[in-house]
């Protein structure tokens, strides 16, 4: 197909920017989808129509009506417009159609005795099993995203306090802390796991049983595999490490503003989905405790 070209500069542009894989991945699949869409419907990506625009929106919902998924598929397009117009490719853009209404899901997280669960499982007489405590004590520490835990690299570590400087989305830097726990078990995996795997002398600090750095769908399969071990009944994923992060910060006493910073979020908007979390457990907490809660 002759559009593809136009999608593979944007996903060259994606790369360049050190977008996640799994942006990029969902990125192609949406624009993917659509390109073929319009082939098969014979309309050029370039001069397509409101109208032809709202027709693809209904098709999307004949297959998925899910609000979320069409939501971030719609979201994919407009960022592909947006890379078209600035290279004077098309004037045409998706930002007239209304996105539908996101169902508002509240972050998973760990509870406290959930996560010791979690950290006993891994085998600390291995040295994968020392990198995959660590791998859970880092995301834990310092609520790094994954496709940031897997590019720390071990200059990027400061040991005298405690510190990791992350390249974030848009290339931003920021700083991240480890508390005493985490750093216990970074010194045993650096002194006594990571020598033995890095055959291939790599700066990465994580790595996989080949001397590699570590991707983040390795990192998706090893926490797949930790919690199969576990008689915990939730769906893992390395993003619920960070809500837990940010869940357990809050609940602690920890301001908004710092829990913002920390997670290297742009705006404080995209913080406050964990302050519901935190309101639930608070009535909870005063349903327990206030003398007439019982009554």
């Amino acid at each position: 197909m002759k559009d593809n070209k136009y999608l593979e500069l944007f996903i060259d542009y994606l790369e360049s920017k050190n977008d996640s894989n799994y942006t990029i991945d969902n990125y192609k699949i949406d624009i993917s989808k659509y390109l073929k869409y319009l082939t098969e419907n014979d309309i050029d990506f370039k001069k397509i129509k409101y109208k032809e625009a709202r027709n693809y929106i209904n098709y999307l919902y004949s297959i998925d009506n899910n609000p979320n998924t069409i939501d971030r598929h719609i979201s994919s397009i407009r960022s592909f417009y947006k890379f078209l117009l600035n290279y004077d490719i098309t004037n045409y853009s998706f930002s007239l159609l209304k996105l539908p209404k996101k169902a508002k899901r509240l972050p998973e997280y760990f509870e406290y005795n959930e996560l010791e669960e979690l950290f006993d499982v891994p085998n600390m007489t291995m040295p994968l099993g020392k990198r995959d405590r660590l791998i859970m004590e880092l995301l834990y520490a310092s609520g790094v995203r994954v496709g940031e835990l897997v590019n720390i690299k071990i200059n990027d570590i400061n040991f005298s306090d405690n510190s990791i400087k992350i390249l974030g989305k848009g290339n931003k830097e920021r700083i991240v802390f480890f508390n005493k726990v985490c750093l216990k078990y970074l010194k045993i995996y650096i002194e006594e796991a990571r020598t033995l795997l890095n055959t291939k002398k790599s700066d990465y600090l994580l790595l996989n049983n080949r001397g590699g750095n570590l991707t983040v769908r390795g990192v998706e399969l090893i926490l797949n595999k930790i919690i199969e071990h576990t008689s915990i009944n939730k769906n893992i994923h390395p993003h619920m490490l960070r809500h837990t992060f940010a869940t357990h910060l809050l609940n602690e006493g920890c301001d908004l503003i710092s829990v913002q910073e920390l997670l290297g979020h742009s705006s404080l908007s995209a913080t406050n989905i964990y302050t519901h979390v935190t309101n639930d457990r608070l009535k909870d907490v005063y349903l327990h405790a206030h003398p007439r809660a019982h009554k």
